[in-house]
C-alpha cells in the first residue's frame, strides 16, 4: 500500500464514527507548534520510521484496535 492510499485509509477511519481517532498531545513546540499531532501523521509516522512493517496488516490491526464496542 502506498503512502497515498494509506493516507486515504487512515483519513477514512478518522471521518467514521465507530473508530476513536483522537489527537495527541506532544510536548516538542518545535516541531507540533500546538502540542498536538493527528491520528492521520501519528500512524503515517509510526509507519516511515518503520518501513518493513507490512501496512495491510498495520492496518486491519489497527481497525481491531480502535474500534468502540458496545
Amino acid at each position: 500500500m502506498d503512502e497515498v492510499q494509506l493516507t486515504a485509509t487512515l483519513q477514512a477511519m478518522q471521518d467514521d464514527p465507530s473508530f476513536i481517532t483522537q489527537t495527541a498531545y506532544r510536548a516538542n513546540t518545535v516541531l507540533w507548534p500546538e502540542n498536538t499531532i493527528t491520528f492521520i501523521d501519528i500512524h503515517l509516522a509510526y509507519l516511515r520510521a518503520h518501513p518493513k512493517v507490512d501496512t495491510s496488516i498495520y492496518i486491519s490491526n489497527l481497525r481491531l484496535r480502535l474500534r468502540k464496542r458496545g
